[in-house]
């Protein structure tokens, strides 16, 4: 497929494309696992070419030698491959000093990463599908989820939310969000839009000392549904015993494994 007069469009470009309305805005590492780059030099030649080919839009995060490059999709890129247009809205080169969005989205790609282009080390469990959200997904009910993720167990479906936390939301915000997605479990929307009886919500925190603050106060509106752990714990192995709940200090794994 042609997408300028000066390069063909490949398969694994449409690829990333398309995942970009999943990620948002992703990095260079982030765009060698989902691309399947093998070097950062290749990596890097063909993100500069589908930028100035207009597909992607790019951006710098910090200043002077420790600036990154961030990469999005532009409205030509979404209009190839047929998906809405997300992502930070910048002027092409721009520079984000500081920027919540950008190094939240970043760290929740981390995630959706390990989780769909890793191998799960359980046996007989294997990923399923990932949803985002742009907004309420129960019309009834104020929450909007940092991510959805399904994973395909020998119970069967075990679906899960995901709550990234970098220390910018209050305890009180952290106390709604858990009034809400109780409200979700006890009424039928669940079921009626995702096909689950049930879902767990899982907590990422970026330090051992605010996850604790969280789980304390998420305990004061139930003792069910949520799982924590620190963004360190997970980072080499996320179904390894690292979650704990909120009323009880036991280490134990995402899955138990089966015989």
């Amino acid at each position: 497929m042609t997408g300028n007069s000066h390069m063909i469009v490949q398969p694994r470009d449409l690829h990333l494309l398309r995942e970009l309305a999943v990620m948002r805005v992703i990095d260079r590492e982030q765009a060698k696992v989902v691309a399947g780059f093998k070097s950062t030099t290749r990596a890097n030649t063909r993100l500069l070419a589908l930028t100035r080919a207009g597909l992607l839009r790019r951006f710098f995060l910090g200043s002077g030698g420790g600036r990154k490059a961030l990469y999005a999709l532009s409205s030509k890129g979404a209009q190839l491959v047929e998906v809405p247009i997300r992502g930070p809205r910048r002027p092409q080169d721009a520079m984000l000093i500081a920027n919540f969005f950008v190094q939240h989205q970043l760290t929740l790609n981390n995630i959706y990463c390990a989780l769909k282009y890793q191998p799960i080390p359980v046996p007989q469990v294997a990923f399923h599908r990932w949803l985002s959200f742009h907004q309420p997904m129960i019309s009834q009910v104020n929450l909007i989820p940092d991510g959805y993720v399904e994973f395909i167990t020998p119970a069967g479906i075990a679906a899960c939310f995901l709550e990234v936390d970098l220390g910018h939301e209050s305890l009180p915000v952290w106390k709604e969000k858990a009034r809400n997605y109780l409200q979700v479990a006890l009424s039928r929307e669940f079921q009626k839009q995702f096909g689950h009886d049930r879902f767990r919500i899982l907590v990422l925190a970026n330090s051992e000392r605010r996850l604790h603050s969280i789980r304390k106060t998420v305990a004061l509106v139930t003792q069910k549904l949520f799982w924590f752990a620190s963004l360190e714990s997970v980072k080499n192995d996320f179904f390894s015993s690292v979650w704990c709940r909120p009323t009880d200090n036991k280490l134990t794994p995402l899955f138990e494994e089966h015989p």
